[in-house]
């Protein structure tokens, strides 16, 4: 049986990475806790660029992200920052529900001075690091692996080659009882139905429908011809024609397990299995929607080449494509272009891909990690109060 080398959390969740989590809980911060992250070498930094005066479901996806983020099993550490009292006290008590270590520092407690916050968060965030740095991994089933599943700059390689073998990958961690999800609800255009079959009860497949056909009817209400935004520019030119070609790429990343539910942004999930996310089609926000629901590591392909990670979630990058494999050569953490010229098998590439998934589980770095690639971004959806 395969196993990762993780971290063990109180909560029964497994870390790949033992972060401290420096958190800006609203945009007032952010510069605080830049400044923060510079003085705690080994942090990561995750900053809100609003906060105040959300309402519905603007605000309800922001603390489903902010709760999702600071809750990560791959945070083993968080440092909350803000100005807004009863904010911090919520989610200091979802932080400390999980047994985490916390340290939380507000503006208001600070006679609203910006450099007693920085020094207040400084002093805590260290004392965090250090008690971080005693844990230890421990081995680990596939099955405690949450696998994101993602595409990015996708071009014909993508759909043949590379988004199938991740299917394959994202199989062998549901069989040994793990979980996955795929996100980029707009891009099942054309292959709902087909995820419908898959959807363990007729209410899971009526509601994969009928989220491709709300996102459908965003676009047309606001008179937007999805040619040219999806597929994008670089899709067309790379050889992608419409839409429903793209999406039944797109929708081999799930691999054949059923579908047991469909997911809010970044609503969180504990049972195993496959999922799909309703979220938007852009890499950004859709990695941000399965980190905030609890994904520890992702599985990224791309045609010609996209160099955006996940900050909280180590990124596996992938392609097929037998160009973008000889120029992107510290972009990509594992080439399948030898599977597009036909010289070795899809099976064989599983195999492969999922001894780097453990690899990767256990502590070595992606290039995403390595360079610096990676960012989280939550959207606004409407007009704040």
């Amino acid at each position: 049986m395969l196993q990762f080398l993780g971290y063990e959390r109180p909560d029964g969740g497994a870390g790949v990475r033992n972060h401290l989590l420096v958190l800006s809980v609203a945009g007032l911060t952010g510069p605080v806790a830049r400044r923060v992250a510079q003085a705690l070498p080994g942090s990561v930094l995750v900053t809100m660029p609003f906060g105040g005066g959300l309402i519905g479901e603007d605000q309800a996806q922001h603390l489903r992200a902010l709760t999702g983020f600071a809750c990560h099993p791959n945070v083993g550490a968080v440092l909350l920052i803000g100005s807004d009292p009863p904010k911090l006290r919520e989610l200091g008590r979802a932080v400390e529900a999980k047994g985490k270590l916390l340290a939380s520092v507000c503006l208001d407690d600070c006679g609203h001075d910006s450099l007693t916050l920085s020094d207040r968060a400084v002093r805590a965030g260290a004392l965090l690091h250090l008690q971080l740095s005693r844990q230890r991994r421990v081995p680990m089933p596939l099955a405690r692996l949450f696998l994101g599943l993602e595409c990015g700059r996708s071009d014909p390689s993508s759909g043949m080659v590379a988004n199938p073998l991740i299917g394959k990958v994202t199989d062998r961690v549901v069989a040994e009882g793990g979980r996955a999800v795929f996100g980029e609800s707009l891009e099942w255009l054309g292959a709902e139905h087909l995820l419908a079959q898959r959807g363990t009860t007729p209410a899971v497949a009526d509601a994969l429908r009928q989220t491709v056909q709300r996102r459908l009817g965003l676009a047309s209400s606001q008179g937007v011809d999805l040619l040219g935004h999806n597929p994008g520019p670089t899709n067309i030119a790379a050889g992608l024609s419409t839409i429903e070609e793209k999406s039944l790429g797109a929708i081999a990343k799930s691999g054949s397990a059923p579908i047991r539910g469909l997911l809010r942004y970044g609503q969180p999930v504990d049972e195993p299995g496959l999922y799909a996310m309703d979220a938007a089609a852009y890499s950004p926000e859709s990695l941000s929607g399965f980190v905030a629901a609890g994904a520890q590591l992702m599985l990224f392909s791309t045609g010609v080449g996209n160099s955006y990670v996940s900050l909280l979630a180590p990124t596996i990058k992938l392609s097929a494509n037998p160009d973008a494999a000889l120029r992107l050569r510290e972009q990509l953490d594992f080439d399948a272009s030898d599977v597009f010229r036909g010289t070795r098998t899809l099976d064989d590439a599983a195999r492969d891909l999922v001894a780097l998934v453990v690899d990767i589980a256990s502590g070595s770095l992606t290039w995403g990690e390595v360079l610096g690639e990676g960012d989280e971004v939550v959207s606004r959806m409407a007009e704040a109060l």
